[in-house]
């Protein structure tokens, strides 16, 4: 038999590896294009005038597939003869691609628990890097397959397009998965960066202060959206009936309608950018001669006829409910400020512990950047064209649209951050209903040492944290009969605590009692002793004892003084057998 070296087995081993990831590449690609495969031929099915045999419905739908990556498609069957672009992409279908890509990756670079034996012959799993690869390429292997497979169809991918954004959308979602799989490391930087930038990664606080920016961004981002999706939401139920003419109109049958509502489910998260693009001011295009933003539509719009294009405003000057969507982005900025002085001042630390103006209004401009940058990303493809000539601008402008939401997040954000500051640090509670002294603050050099008892100094009564839309939580209120003005005590019958009863000195005929002596009652001299006390002791164990002790008092007093001092300090019973030698022995 033949045996294999200890370096043969970990590169059979690790190629091995390199191939599963290439394989959950594929697989992953082959679900989200199978899945949607099925989708098309259910409505293909049900349709009863198709226009296509089973061969044109499933290269539609390797077409839609690759749009769902952001490629561009053509339509080469128009009126007009001229092969129309088609090139927004429905963002709820591209989750599903890019969640597959993402899941492939981060299994393939996660460590798997390994048996002994394979442990020690080094049968580790690929790299990092070898995972990203090898997913990478087994999913553009059937990228590739399916765009070939598309060419001849209804809908055909540009080969323009499958470098970018194909390649960069699956190359990002498996980077993103790796990075998920090590645990969502920030840092270190690549070897090739400055100096400086290195040094910064590398410090815990420059890291702390980077996830509170992109955190706060986060926020502003999904309350810009949010906002965006009301304003449709609105103009929908405005316009309802032009809504439900535009999807009774494109299709009589049920087929048709199901097919059509959808194309417009996964279409909402575009409509919900173009409305956050709305309020942001710079609009969205209709066309390459009209533009909606709150000042009003100008010129004439290229309007296909779709249910959600019903929520488009009417032409003219704007109103005052078409100005209410500044709204939007005030709420976005007023988010990435609260999400930023959450951390910059929390509300169960001391005052030393919270960061400096500076530093606020640094992660807060910091925040407003990521959060035009994601902006900018997503109305990218949130629009697109649609057609030739007129319809070849259709969306929100992403070049204006971002740096919007920069300057509103920014302009808005950081003196709103500055002022929640300056609220989350003030003195709790009401500082003119009672007095405060500087003394009760902790001092910086003692921070560590009263960490654990942060939550006490705004906490109320019960422990329990002071909020800010309840400054006056643990107080006690003034009651109905005894109100108390600025400075003065409160009611004690206002207060959930029982007031204390009189002094027991008001009471008549109270005497005070007398403490028992608290001197050790082996002290000499003392009363334990005394003669008198020594005849009561022995008196009393006499009697307890039945008859079985001597009758005789002790002859040991008080002011006797002997070497068996120490002896008595620890019995205080008398020794009977020193005062007695013929005596009866000590009772057992």
């Amino acid at each position: 038999m033949t045996q294999r070296t200890p370096e043969v087995t970990v590169r059979r081993n690790r190629t091995l590896a390199l191939v599963s990831a290439l394989v959950k590449g594929v697989v992953a690609a082959g679900l989200g294009l199978g899945s949607l495969t099925v989708l098309v031929m259910v409505v293909w099915i049900s349709s009863p005038y198709p226009d296509s045999g089973p061969g044109g419905a499933l290269r539609a739908a390797a077409g839609v597939w690759l749009l769902a990556h952001g490629a561009g498609l053509v339509r080469p069957d128009t009126l007009s003869g001229v092969p129309a672009p088609v090139g927004m992409v429905p963002l709820l279908l591209a989750m599903g691609p890019v969640w597959l890509a993402h899941r492939a990756a981060r299994d393939a670079a996660e460590p798997q628990e390994e048996l002994d034996e394979g442990a020690r012959d080094g049968s580790a799993g690929p790299s990092r890097a070898g995972a990203f690869c090898a997913v990478t390429a087994g999913y553009l292997l059937v990228v590739a397959g399916a765009a070939a497979y598309a060419r001849g169809g209804p809908l055909y991918a540009d080969p323009d397009t499958l470098a970018f954004p194909v390649a960069l959308v699956v190359a990002g979602a498996a980077a993103a998965g790796v990075w998920t799989a090590a645990g969502r490391p920030f840092g270190p930087a690549p070897s090739w960066s400055p100096l400086a930038v290195q040094e910064a990664v590398a410090r815990t606080l420059f890291r702390r202060r980077a996830e509170a920016a992109f955190r706060s961004a986060a926020a502003g981002l999904t309350v810009l959206l949010g906002g965006g999706a009301l304003l449709v939401a609105v103009a929908l139920g405005r316009n309802a009936g032009a809504t439900e003419d535009a999807f009774l109109g494109l299709a009589g049958d049920w087929s048709g309608r199901i097919a059509v509502l959808l194309l417009a489910a996964a279409l909402v998260p575009n409509a919900a950018l173009w409305g956050a693009a709305y309020g942001l001011g710079p609009g969205f295009s209709l066309g390459t001669g009209a533009t909606a933003t709150p000042l009003g539509l100008d010129g004439t719009p290229a309007l296909p006829r779709f249910p959600l294009l019903a929520a488009v405003p009417d032409q003219g000057p704007g109103a005052l409910p078409n100005w209410a969507a500044l709204a939007v982005p005030v709420a976005a900025a007023l988010a990435v400020a609260w999400f930023a002085v959450r951390r910059a001042a929390p509300a169960d630390a001391p005052r030393a512990r919270a960061w400096s103006p500076r530093e606020t209004v640094l992660v807060t401009l910091l925040a407003a950047l990521a959060c035009g940058a994601g902006t900018a990303l997503l109305t990218a493809v949130a629009g697109g064209p649609i057609g030739s000539g007129a319809l070849s601008a259709f969306g929100p402008v992403w070049w204006l649209t971002g740096p919007a939401a920069l300057v509103w997040t920014a302009v808005i954000g950081v003196p709103a951050a500055l002022l929640m500051r300056l609220w989350r640090l003030r003195t709790p509670g009401w500082a003119w209903r009672r007095d405060v002294t500087e003394a009760d603050e902790a001092p910086p050099a003692e921070v560590d040492v009263e960490e654990e008892g942060e939550g006490e100094e705004e906490g109320d009564d019960a422990g329990r944290p002071r909020r800010w839309w309840a400054p006056w939580r643990g107080r006690r209120a003034a009651g109905e009969d005894g109100e108390a003005g600025p400075g003065g005590p409160a009611s004690p019958a206002a207060s959930s605590v029982p007031s204390p009863g009189p002094a027991p000195e008001a009471a008549s005929g109270f005497e005070p009692y007398d403490f028992l002596p608290t001197d050790p009652w082996h002290e000499k001299g003392g009363p334990w002793h005394g003669k008198e006390t020594r005849e009561a002791r022995w008196a009393s164990l006499k009697q307890g004892s039945g008859g079985l002790m001597a009758d005789f008092p002790p002859e040991r007093t008080a002011d006797r003084a002997g070497p068996t001092d120490r002896a008595d300090r620890a019995d205080p019973v008398p020794d009977r057998r020193a005062a007695d030698p013929d005596g009866p022995g000590a009772t057992p």
